[in-house]
C-alpha cells in the first residue's frame, strides 16, 4: 500500500521532530526518514493472552470454539481467541457473584480498593508501549493515537475514580417522627461491561472505572474485532492484586454479549455501540431481571459554522471531528453546517485539507488515518458514498478505496447536502464529511435538532451570546463550542432520545454504578427524653412556687 506524503511544513510537530534525535527504525519505507519522538512501534506485537480470564484464571472457552482477530492494516490474523459460549459466562458470572459475597472484595476498605486502582494504572503505565502497540495492530488504529491518547486516557481515568472511592457517601435525612434516616450508596452487584471495537481501551477505562470504584465486580465482553488489549489488562489486574472474580473477560461476538445481557445474576450491563443493538439488550434485560443499563449509542452528530468564526481554525477542527480515528467515532462531526456566507471558502479549504491527510499504516510516524475496522464495513462506508452521489451530493475529492493491501479508504468531502439525502440521516461511521448550507440560526438548529440522535454537538463563532444561545437550544447531551471531542474524565458524556441512556466519566458515572439504600431507625427514647424534660420543667415550677410562699 502506498502512502499519502504530508506536504512539506503540514502538521504543528514537523519542526519539534526534526529536532529530537533518535532512529528511524520501524519507519516505513515511503516515509521521510524523521526521527521518532516516541518509542519506535513494534507492528507486530507478541500476543500474550488469547483465553478466557475467569476467576484470575486463564481457561479455554468449554467448547473448545476460537476466533481470528485481524489486523485491520494489513489483513493478517492476529491470533485466534476463545470463543465464549454460554457455559463459559455462566462460569464468569459465578466467579464475580462469588467474590462480590465471600471474598475479601468485600469487605474491604474503599480507600484500599482505591490504592488496588492505582496501581492497575501504574502496571499500565509500565506496559504503556506494549499496550499502544497492541492496541494499534489489532484496532488498525495510529500508533501516535494509541501512545499518546489511549493508553495515557485508560490509566488517567482509572486514577480518578481511585480518587472516589472513599468519598462516595449518603446523607442523614431529617424525616417526622421518632425515627433517624440515613441513606447508604452501595455497590450494584455483577456488572456486563460490553466493549466496542472502534475504542477498546478508553471505553474499558470508562466502565471498568466506576464500576470497581462503587466495588461492583465485573465481566468484560470486548468485541470480537479488537479483544487483544482488555485481556492483557486483565493480566496486569492480576499483578495489581486484585482478588480473584473481581475481573473477568470473556471474549466473542453478538451471541455472548447475549448471553450476558439476558444473565439473571447480571445486574447492570454497560454497553457502547449502536442502536440496534441497544434495543436488543433492552429486550434481553426486560425479559430476564430487568437489570439496570447504561447505554452510549450511535450519534449524527452537527457541527454549526456561524459567520463571524476564524474559518482557517473552523475548518482544522471540523476535519478532525469527523477523520479523527478514521471517522470510526459515536462523536463523529458527521453533518458541517456552514453559514452562506463562508460557504464556498470554508468548502475549498476542507477539500485542501482533506487531500493532504497522510493514509499509511498505522505504525508510520506521520500516519493520520489508518485501516478502517474490517472489510465489511468499509464496503459499507462506500456504499453510502455511492448513494450520496445518487442522490445529488457533490463529490469533491476522494470516496474511493486506498491502495490494495487493508482496509484503507481515502478523505472523502461531499458538498451540496441535503438533509434527505441517505448521507445526512444515517450515522456514516467512516471517513466521510457532508456539508451543508444554512441562511440563519433559527433554520440550522431546527434542522440539526432532525434527527432521532442526541450524542454531541459543535458550535464555531465569535459571538458569546450567540454560543450559548446556540448550545442551550441544541437537543445533545454534549456540547463543543470552538473546540470538538474535548473530552474530560471530569465532565459527564452521554446522550440523548436514541444516542442513549444514562452518563459515563465525571462523578455522574457513580451513580450509573451504584444504588441508594434507606435505613430508618425506630428511636423510642426521644419520647422518654421529652417526659424526663416535662417532669423537670413541673419540678422546677412547683420549686419556684415553693419559694415564692415562703
Amino acid at each position: 500500500m502506498s502512502t499519502q506524503i504530508v506536504e512539506q511544513g503540514h502538521g504543528e510537530d514537523v519542526t519539534a521532530q526534526k529536532q529530537i534525535s533518535g532512529s528511524c527504525e520501524g519507519k516505513g519505507a515511503s516515509s521521510p526518514c524523521v526521527p521518532w519522538p516516541i518509542p519506535p512501534p513494534n507492528p507486530k506485537p507478541e500476543v500474550k493472552y488469547t483465553k478466557m480470564f475467569i476467576n484470575n484464571e486463564w481457561l479455554d472457552s468449554q467448547s473448545g470454539k476460537t476466533f481470528p482477530t485481524l489486523n485491520p492494516s494489513t489483513e493478517e490474523i492476529n491470533a485466534e481467541v476463545s470463543l465464549a459460549d454460554k457455559d463459559d459466562v455462566d462460569k464468569a458470572v459465578i466467579a464475580a457473584r462469588n467474590a462480590l459475597k465471600y471474598s475479601e472484595w468485600r469487605y474491604m476498605d474503599a480507600s484500599d480498593r482505591g490504592v488496588l486502582m492505582n496501581k492497575l494504572a501504574d502496571k499500565i503505565d509500565e506496559n504503556k508501549y506494549y499496550l499502544a502497540c497492541l492496541e494499534s495492530a489489532d484496532s488498525g488504529k495510529p500508533y501516535t493515537h494509541t501512545f499518546f491518547m489511549d493508553t495515557l486516557g485508560i490509566s488517567k481515568i482509572l486514577r480518578y475514580y481511585a480518587g472516589w472511592t472513599d468519598k462516595i457517601h449518603g446523607k442523614t435525612v431529617p424525616v417526622d417522627g421518632d425515627y433517624l434516616s440515613f441513606t447508604k450508596i452501595q455497590p450494584l452487584g455483577v456488572c456486563g461491561l460490553i466493549l466496542p471495537w472502534n475504542m477498546p481501551l478508553l471505553t474499558l477505562a470508562m466502565k471498568l472505572g466506576p464500576a470497581l470504584c462503587c466495588g461492583n465486580t465485573v465481566v468484560i465482553k470486548p468485541s470480537e474485532l479488537t479483544p487483544l488489549t482488555a485481556l492483557f489488562v486483565a493480566s496486569l489486574a492480576v499483578e495489581a492484586g486484585f482478588p480473584a472474580g473481581v475481573i473477568n473477560v470473556v471474549a466473542g461476538d453478538g451471541e455472548t454479549g447475549s448471553l450476558i445481557a439476558e444473565h439473571s445474576d447480571v445486574n447492570m450491563v454497560s454497553f457502547t455501540g449502536t442502536v440496534k443493538v441497544g434495543k436488543l439488550i433492552e429486550q434481553a434485560a426486560g425479559r430476564s431481571n430487568m437489570k439496570k443499563l447504561n447505554l452510549e449509542l450511535s450519534g449524527n452528530n452537527p457541527i454549526i459554522i456561524l459567520p463571524d468564526t476564524e474559518v482557517d481554525n473552523a475548518v482544522e477542527q471540523s476535519h478532525q471531528a469527523i477523520f479523527m480515528n478514521q471517522g470510526q467515532m459515536c462523536t463523529a462531526g458527521s453533518r458541517t453546517f456552514v453559514h452562506e456566507d463562508i460557504y464556498d471558502e470554508f468548502v475549498t479549504k476542507s477539500v485542501a485539507r482533506a487531500k493532504k491527510r497522510v493514509v499509511a499504516p498505522p505504525c508510520e510516524l506521520f500516519c493520520e488515518q489508518s485501516a478502517q475496522i474490517s472489510e465489511p464495513l468499509l464496503n459499507r462506508v462506500l456504499e453510502f458514498v455511492k448513494n450520496g452521489e445518487k442522490e445529488g451530493a457533490k463529490l469533491l475529492c476522494g470516496g474511493q478505496r486506498h491502495g490494495d493491501k487493508g482496509f484503507f479508504m481515502q478523505p472523502t468531502v461531499f458538498s451540496e447536502v441535503e438533509d434527505h439525502m441517505s448521507i445526512a440521516k444515517e450515522e456514516i461511521f467512516g471517513p466521510v464529511q457532508c456539508i451543508f448550507k444554512f441562511k440563519t440560526i433559527d433554520e440550522v438548529i431546527r434542522r440539526a435538532n432532525n434527527t432521532p440522535y442526541g450524542l454531541v454537538a459543535g458550535i464555531f463563532t465569535n459571538d458569546i451570546n450567540s454560543a450559548f444561545d446556540v448550545a442551550s437550544r441544541l437537543e445533545t447531551g454534549t456540547v463543543w463550542i470552538n473546540c470538538y471531542n474535548a473530552f474530560a474524565t471530569q465532565t459527564p458524556f452521554g446522550g440523548t432520545k436514541l444516542s442513549g441512556k444514562g452518563k459515563e466519566m465525571g462523578k455522574d458515572a457513580i451513580k450509573e454504578f451504584s444504588e441508594t439504600k434507606t435505613v430508618t431507625l425506630k428511636i423510642p427514647q426521644i419520647k422518654n427524653q421529652l417526659k424526663v424534660r416535662e417532669y423537670s420543667s413541673t419540678k422546677l415550677d412547683q420549686q419556684d412556687t415553693a419559694v415564692e410562699n415562703e
